[in-house]
């Protein structure tokens, strides 16, 4: 049944708000009636939730609020009271407005997880999906829970990822702006001394002169080139076909990192929303969604399927062919054991562990080799402008 967002007004004046689900419009209007209250607006939740599309909450955040409401539910405080008290103790003023709106919602009559789903800006389709469950099965805490232990093993892996790839990003900042200076700056007081003392320079040091010179006089060509380039490749990535072939492109050349990735989340996904109740298709479809590469997804998606026919999912999983082996073995063990969601949990598990190495190993390869290539060019620099130097003296080198 759909659910509608209404603004209306009690006898006194007072404004409230809140979800209701009905047919249609006029019978939420008859609802609103019948409880003495005069409606004002009644929109669809899609309609509505822009009101909170701008308001941006942390990964963090959505953690804190999703593991802490879990243990004063699992307390015994009613639900209510529990959004108040994280209401009231939460550092977020955007997560803090947001939490005061779905408490309204929930003291009008809406269920959680349907408040939730109103304010899919800030809760993804698969959390309110999750709540639903554990709301119909009477486990919202162990639902809860369940949710934020897949939010913190989330945001340990983004975490994980960024804190490996600050010092390369600061040597290729710091090297690139060195350059920058040195082809903008430096060369350029060389090449008036050399023009003033005359003489034959070394090739390496004409080809870095005449590079200082045209990027002094066409820098700007030079921004705008990049920029339209740039612009260019997101236009090209934001069609369907585009975001195919640079997803494509990516999984060529990073297989490994990518196909770990990928089955790590689809699996936690997929084991969490299982464990907490969801139907089967259901969360296939919210797993899928979760998955980033466009080649991998459109693999998962005849998952669902292959489900339908009652195959399974292993099977399915194995005539995509984007899942490792090892993967796919210990899914097949889990579905033939019934204990799908937690084997799932543990390819999750054992696949987050090899994506950390991976990268540690990718990261203690790169530096070397940023390192080295940064060396050479500042290196190419210094000697040709030494060698042109001497070349000018008669100095032997």
């Amino acid at each position: 049944m759909p659910v509608f967002m209404h603004r209306s007004t009690t006898l006194d004046g007072t404004i409230v708000e809140g979800l209701i689900s009905a047919a249609d419009q006029q019978s939420v209007q008859e609802k609103l009636k019948s409880k003495d209250l005069i409606p004002l607006s009644i929109t669809t939740p899609r309609e509505d939730q822009g009101r909170f599309a701008g308001r941006k909450v942390s990964r963090s955040a959505l953690v804190s609020f999703t593991s802490e409401l879990a243990i004063l539910i699992a307390a015994g405080l009613p639900l209510d009271r529990s959004l108040q008290i994280l209401s009231d103790i939460s550092e977020s003023r955007n997560l803090r407005e947001v939490t005061d709106s779905i408490l309204n919602s929930v003291r009008e009559g809406s269920s959680f997880s349907d408040a939730l789903r109103a304010r899919s800006s800030v809760f993804p389709t698969f959390y309110a999906n999750m709540v639903r469950a554990g709301e119909a099965g009477g486990t919202l805490d162990l639902a809860l829970s369940n949710l934020g232990e897949f939010l913190e093993s989330s945001q340990e892996i983004k975490e994980h990822t960024t804190s490996a790839m600050i010092y390369p990003l600061i040597l290729v900042a710091t090297g690139g702006i060195s350059i920058i200076l040195l082809m903008t700056f430096v060369i350029p007081r060389f090449s008036a001394v050399f023009s003033e003392l005359g003489g034959t320079l070394p090739l390496s040091a004409r080809i870095l002169l005449d590079v200082s010179v045209f990027v002094q006089a066409y820098w700007w060509a030079i921004l705008i080139l990049c920029a339209g380039a740039w612009l260019g490749f997101k236009a090209a990535i934001r069609s369907e076909a585009g975001r195919f072939n640079w997803d494509f492109f990516k999984l060529r050349l990073m297989g490994r990192l990518i196909t770990e990735l990928e089955t790590a989340r689809f699996c936690r996904t997929l084991g969490t929303l299982l464990a907490s109740g969801v139907p089967v298709l259901q969360a296939l479809r919210n797993a899928s969604d979760v998955v980033g590469n466009r080649v991998i997804s459109a693999g998962i998606e005849r998952v669902s399927s292959g489900a339908k026919e009652g195959r399974g999912i292993t099977a399915p999983l194995q005539e995509a062919g984007v899942f490792p082996p090892l993967a796919l073995s210990m899914i097949k063990v889990g579905e033939e054991t019934g204990r799908i969601d937690e084997m799932l949990i543990r390819v999750a598990d054992t696949y987050e562990r090899r994506l950390k190495r991976t990268i540690k190993r990718l990261i203690s390869l790169m530096e070397p080799v940023l390192i080295l290539v940064m060396g050479l060019v500042i290196g190419f620099i210094v000697v040709s402008m030494l060698l042109a130097v001497f070349s000018i003296t008669d100095m032997p080198f």
